[in-house]
């Protein structure tokens, strides 16, 4: 189960020392421009999609698997 499932929608003031064990950050709209360069880090599939960018399967999270996430994780914080 995820602790805290952070839903990234833009770059800027966003560190990743706010992440601790058991979280799972997903970039999404315009966060998406960012790689996920870290473990349990992921781009929104549709998202990155709309906007032309090509990343490796296993880094992409469909809404539909986002949207099980949000039901599983103890936490949800979008930033």
């Amino acid at each position: 189960m995820v602790n805290t499932l952070w839903l990234v929608r833009k770059l800027g003031n966003f560190s990743s020392e706010l992440i601790s064990e058991g979280d799972v950050v997903i970039l999404i709209q315009n966060g998406v421009l960012r790689y996920p360069s870290r473990k349990d880090w992921f781009v929104c599939k549709e998202d990155a999609e709309r906007r032309g960018l090509k990343f490796d399967e296993k880094l992409l999270k469909s809404y539909e698997e986002i949207g099980q996430m949000i039901l599983e994780a103890r936490r949800v914080i979008v930033w």
